[in-house]
């Protein structure tokens, strides 16, 4: 059994549009960023990026603006089952609790996995990284990524809205957290 001291920190990228996707379009994961955090030593130990490769979509130019992949790049990725089966082989994704910026990476894979009908690649305990930190600084309205780093006087590292980075990113917020003694199941001064 794996150690809960490590979690896996998820941001996903998707295919998107400006505007309603075209007919027949639905929205799919294109890359998968994951960092692995440490919470005993307080420090990052992995970062991986999965590209996958659409079926039902296709990137955008809006899509490509915003998370810098294209096409031709997410074509050479892996098929969504075959992601899957690889978070949960090397990246111990059934066992390993994780987290993400929000609902909606979680979301995502659940109904892409219900869609493609492929296992559901996590276990049971996900958190909710963006409602940890709200609560945590007392703040009314939950913030994205961006703000929070500039929040908590941490750098943007990377590019914004490219899955490796956020995973990066959002990685660094769950250490800050768990150093404040605000990770769920880590109390103050307990690395």
């Amino acid at each position: 059994m794996e150690s809960h001291h490590l979690i896996n920190v998820v941001d996903v990228e998707a295919t998107c549009w400006d505007g309603a996707p075209p007919p027949g379009a639905v929205s799919e994961i294109i890359e998968i960023g994951l960092t692995v955090v440490d919470l005993d030593a307080g420090e990052r130990v992995g970062r991986h990026r999965i590209l996958v490769r659409p079926v039902r979509s296709r990137v955008s130019a809006f899509c490509s603006e915003l998370t810098g992949l294209t096409q031709a790049e997410v074509d050479r990725g892996i098929g969504f089952a075959d992601a899957c089966r690889l978070l949960g082989r090397e990246h111990g994704a059934g066992v390993r609790p994780w987290a993400s910026w929000g609902d909606y990476d979680r979301r995502q894979f659940e109904r892409q996995c219900a869609a493609a009908r492929v296992a559901y690649p996590f276990g049971r305990t996900h958190v909710n990284a963006k409602a940890v930190f709200t609560e945590a600084h007392g703040l009314r309205r939950r913030p994205g990524m961006a703000q929070a780093l500039a929040h908590a006087g941490l750098p943007l590292e990377g590019r914004h809205h490219r899955g490796e980075d956020d995973a990066w990113n959002i990685a660094a917020l769950v250490l800050d957290l768990a150093e404040r003694g605000a990770w769920p199941g880590r109390g103050p001064g307990r690395r």
